[in-house]
Formats: structure tokens, sequence, C-alpha cells
């Protein structure tokens, strides 16, 4: 499903490099963010590459439910939503996206700063 064989995001989906997976279904993987900037830091991918969310949004919108749906589910098994997290997504260099496949942060555990 993924395409791009430079991604480091496609390499953890194919296996060819590790990642701490949390979440894998047919659509969607979840791994453990290698620098994290909460007690628990994921991040939520689709399996297949697309740049960012508005790239997702023109070519597959589907993929931002398939996404959600992910999120939802782990995030109702893993009691979070009683405990609060934060979703955060980066367009671009500027906005800090570092790493070009869409993917969307999943932040949780003490109480978070704010947005400012």
């Amino acid at each position: 499903m993924h395409d791009d064989k430079n991604c480091i995001f496609c390499k953890i989906i194919s296996g060819e490099i590790p990642g701490s997976k949390v979440y894998d279904d047919k659509n969607v993987i979840a791994f453990r963010d290698i620098q994290p900037a909460a007690e628990l830091h994921l991040l939520f991918i689709h399996k297949e590459h697309t740049v960012n969310i508005n790239e997702m949004m023109m070519k597959h919108p589907k993929q931002l439910i398939e996404i959600f749906e992910a999120i939802n589910q782990f995030t109702s098994e893993n009691d979070l939503i009683n405990k609060g997290y934060r979703i955060i997504s980066n367009v671009g260099k500027n906005a800090g996206q570092s790493v070009f496949h869409t993917h969307f942060h999943l932040l949780s555990g003490k109480r978070l700063g704010g947005i400012n």
C-alpha cells in the first residue's frame, strides 16, 4: 500500500526498519515517537503514503476517517478519553513537519501545557 521507498514511515510500515507499534490494522498503524514531547507520544499514520493532510484530503479523504477511527479505538481501549489527549498534524517545514508522510501526533500523560 505504501509507495515512497525513501520515506522512513513507509519503511516502518514495510518492516524494513523497526518501530515500536502500539496499534496496527489493515489501513493504519501507530507507534511511539522516538523524540517524545509528552509522557505518551504516538504517531498515527495511514499505510498509504501522502505528504500532508492537504494532499490526503484532496486525493484520499477517506484516509482521514480511517485514521480517526483508529485514534478513537486506541483512546477508548486505553482510557485516554478520561485522561485527556491532544492531536496535532504539522504541515510543512515552518510548522515543524520533519517527515513528509501524513501523520498525527497523539500526546497524553501529565497535564499538557497550552499552545502559545
